[in-house]
């Protein structure tokens, strides 16, 4: 992938660096995490609904996820920044399709998506630059096309960036962001705030939303 602006050069090197480590850490997270389930539940039933079409994990990492959308009945694929993650995604679930790529520049035409999921990769775009990752994953669904965000959550504080193990990242209120999803034309269905789990430091977020026509 060419012309990576620097935050995305920045944030594709720090993945690749970590990626092996990253790709070692228990797989079997979500089984110790039944609101994030039903989360995950409720998108895919939404999608379900809807007739089943395309959808994209964004930032999708070495892949649990995406292979759990796929546990879920879903026709689904993942997109990352990182080639190394890419790498072991594509070596640890085959019959899956992952593809290196960026979540604001997606190579996809308008309206291929029935949903789109962006599950804690939002958090490292810089907050002046997150109305454009909205505005992508708008274009790029359908009509009443369905996101799932997950993020942490700032717990009453402003847009706050925090130390990340991999590389700087954004903790946000969730009345905030949810607005910037509004004003690129979604609607919110439903969100979930959790407070954090052992070894865990922030509450979490999670907004289900619907694309607008």
């Amino acid at each position: 992938m060419t012309g990576l602006s620097s935050y995305h050069g920045a944030t594709a090197d720090a993945y690749d660096a970590v990626a092996v480590p990253y790709a070692e850490l228990p797989r079997d997270d979500l089984n110790t995490l039944p609101l994030d389930r039903a989360v995950l539940a409720a998108f895919a039933e939404a999608v379900r609904a809807a007739g089943c079409g395309p959808v994209a994990e964004l930032g999708c990492g070495p892949g649990p996820v995406t292979a759990h959308l796929r546990d879920l009945g879903l026709h689904v694929f993942g997109v990352d920044l990182s080639p190394v993650m890419i790498d072991l995604a594509r070596e640890t679930y085959p019959d899956l399709r992952f593809e290196v790529g960026s979540m604001d520049a997606l190579d996809l035409g308008d309206g291929r998506l029935q949903g789109v999921v962006s599950w804690y990769s939002i958090i490292h775009a810089p907050p002046q630059d997150v109305p454009a990752y909205f505005a992508e994953f708008h274009r790029v669904l359908v009509p009443d096309g369905t996101l799932l965000l997950a993020f942490f959550e700032s717990e009453g504080e402003p847009t706050t960036a925090f130390d990340h193990k991999v590389t700087t990242a954004y903790r946000w209120p969730i009345d905030d962001l949810a607005g910037l999803a509004g004003a690129a034309g979604f609607t919110e269905v439903g969100r979930m705030l959790r407070e954090p789990c052992e070894g865990e430091r922030f509450r979490r977020g999670h907004l289900l939303m619907r694309a607008g026509k």
